[in-house]
């Protein structure tokens, strides 16, 4: 299932032209994808997180650019799950205007779970699995 969240854009985020700098719109999917996984009780802090699995790695990342963002405010990341492998997964995502009527951007994010001992690709734990599961995109029936 399609989940969406909000990110801010700051004036930080432009380059001087005043349009979103093109290395900021992996950290809008970032944003959108770490809120997601801390209402789900994610934390990097294994002593306070829900999960085993807190060693996460970006091994690959592709974004198209269909339109600029000009200037700061709001947009939306809609995100999913395409595949969940034994030690990744790919996401999908969308980065679109307030109101949908725009596609910034689109692409995709491989995950990697990590053992944080031996930084080697780890099993997910079935908890994560579990999580995730509502972040898997269902065929359209047409």
């Amino acid at each position: 299932m399609t989940q969406t969240r909000p990110v801010q854009i700051h004036l930080d985020d432009l380059d001087v032209l005043g349009m979103l700098h093109n290395s900021r719109y992996s950290l809008l999917v970032e944003r959108a994808i770490s809120a997601f996984w801390a209402e789900q009780g994610w934390s990097i802090d294994p002593a306070v997180s829900r999960f085993k699995d807190v060693c996460v790695a970006v091994r690959e990342f592709k974004i198209t650019y269909h339109a600029p963002i000009a200037g700061a405010g709001e947009v939306l990341v809609d995100f999913w799950l395409d595949r969940m492998g034994r030690t990744s997964g790919v996401y999908g995502f969308s980065v679109l205007s307030p109101d949908r009527s725009v596609r910034h951007a689109d692409g995709y994010r491989v995950n990697v779970n990590l053992d944080p001992a031996t930084l080697r690709p780890a099993p997910f734990t079935s908890e994560v699995r579990a999580a995730a599961a509502q972040l898997r995109r269902t065929p359209s029936l047409s």
